[in-house]
């Protein structure tokens, strides 16, 4: 990868922030990297869909790899040439929407049902 230029974030920052703070994701080959596992396409495209919307809100675009199950969203600013706090912001954004459980809540929000024909996300916790 290329000098990195003012903004951009040292290594050591950015491993300490993503254990603080993100602590599902990793650094890998200059990117901030996290990858989501699904119930199959169909919640796969609305993984998507949702990085998608929350990219172009923000007006800060990942790079998105998917398969059958699994979405890969990877973030560093390329005009800095790093891991700025635009992915922070974003990683933190996209983390917060597509782990959601509103069924932890307690609300009356119920979440999705347990049963496996309406799986969607495979979540961590």
């Amino acid at each position: 990868m290329s000098e990195r230029r003012e903004g951009a974030l040292d290594d050591a920052t950015i491993e300490a922030r993503l254990k603080a703070e993100l602590p599902d994701w990793r650094y890998e080959d200059g990117w901030i990297r996290r990858t989501y596992k699904t119930a199959g396409w169909k919640s796969t495209l609305m993984v998507i869909n949702t990085v998608g919307h929350l990219a172009e809100a923000a007006w800060h675009h990942p790079d998105l790899t998917a398969s059958y199950a699994w979405v890969e969203v990877r973030l560093m600013n390329h005009a800095a040439k790093g891991i700025t706090d635009k992915d922070f912001a974003l990683a933190a954004k996209i983390e917060q929407v597509v782990g959601w459980q509103p069924g932890t809540e307690g609300g009356a929000l119920e979440g999705t049902p347990t049963d496996p024909r309406f799986a969607y996300i495979k979540y961590d916790k």
